[in-house]
C-alpha cells in the first residue's frame, strides 16, 4: 500500500459514552449507561426526575467523576482533559446566568469573547433575530427581560459558537410555540454544518419534530432508544405512552 493509499483511522463520534456508572453510596446514578452521538445528527435524552440526564450533562462538561466506564467528547475524557473537552462544546443550561446591566448585545459579545470566538455586531444581531429575539429588544438591558426573551440571548451565543458539540438542557423552556419552532429551524441549521447534538428536554413534541433520536432515560441506562423514519418521523402517540409510563416497549 502506498503512503496515497494508506487508510485514516476513522473519527470518533464527537460524543461517545460506553458503560458508565456512577453510585453515591449505595444509590446508583448512572448504571450501565451507553450512548453514542455522530456528527450531523441530534439525539433527545428524555426521561423523569432523577433518572441521570443532569448527571450525563455534568460528566460531558468533566464536572462529575464518574467510577467505571467510557466517556469521550471528541476523543477527549472530560475528567482527565476538562477544559480539552469544554472548549469543543458549547453549553445552554436551563437557566442561564447572563448580566443584567449589559445589553443582549453586550452579553453575547462579551461571552463569545471569554471563549475566545469574538463575532461583530453583525454576526450578533442575525443570531438574535434568527432566535427570536425582536430587534427593538437587542440594545435593551436584560433587568427588563422575560424568561423567554433571556433564553432566547442564550440561544443565540451557543449558536454563534462554531463547536463541534452542542449540549442543550431544556433549551425551550419559557419560550412558546412560534419560538420553539424557531428554535428548532436553527437546529436544523447547526445539524447541518456537522455539529453533534445532545438536548435533555421534557418537550416531547419538540424533540419529535427535530431529533434524529429519542433516547429514554431510565434509572442511570438508555431504557430505549428510537430512531427517526419514514414522513412521520415517530410514533408521536407511541412515544408519549412510554414517556408518561416508563415501562411501555416501543418497537425500534
Amino acid at each position: 500500500m502506498t503512503h496515497a493509499e494508506t487508510v485514516m483511522p476513522p473519527t470518533p463520534d464527537p460524543i461517545l459514552i460506553e458503560d458508565l456508572m456512577l453510585a453515591y453510596g449505595a444509590q446508583r446514578v448512572l448504571d450501565g449507561l451507553s450512548l453514542r452521538v455522530p456528527a450531523g445528527s441530534i439525539t433527545a435524552l428524555l426521561g423523569g426526575n432523577g433518572a441521570g440526564k443532569s448527571t450525563t450533562l455534568s460528566a460531558l462538561l468533566g464536572f462529575t467523576r464518574t467510577q467505571s466506564g467510557t466517556i469521550a467528547v471528541c476523543g477527549i475524557d472530560p475528567a482527565a482533559d476538562p477544559d480539552g473537552a469544554r472548549r469543543r462544546i458549547a453549553y445552554l443550561p436551563e437557566n442561564v446566568a447572563l448580566y443584567e446591566h449589559l445589553t443582549a448585545v453586550e452579553n453575547a459579545d462579551y461571552l463569545l469573547a471569554l471563549s475566545g470566538e469574538r463575532q461583530g455586531r453583525g454576526a450578533i444581531t442575525d443570531a438574535l433575530a434568527a432566535a427570536g429575539l425582536q430587534e427593538r429588544a437587542w440594545d435593551q438591558r436584560l433587568g427588563g427581560f422575560s424568561k423567554g426573551m433571556r433564553q432566547k440571548v442564550a440561544i443565540a451565543v451557543a449558536l454563534l459558537r462554531r463547536v463541534p458539540v452542542l449540549l442543550l438542557d431544556e433549551p425551550t423552556s419559557g419560550l412558546d410555540p412560534r419560538a420553539t419552532a424557531d428554535f428548532n429551524g436553527l437546529l436544523v441549521q447547526v445539524r447541518a454544518r456537522g455539529t453533534a447534538v445532545l438536548m435533555v428536554t421534557h418537550d416531547l413534541l419538540s424533540a419529535a419534530d427535530v431529533a434524529d433520536r429519542i433516547a429514554f432515560l431510565e434509572a442511570g441506562r438508555v431504557a430505549h432508544e428510537v430512531k427517526a423514519s419514514g414522513p412521520d418521523r415517530f410514533d408521536v402517540r407511541a412515544l408519549h405512552a412510554r414517556f408518561q409510563t416508563g415501562s411501555a416497549r416501543i418497537p425500534a
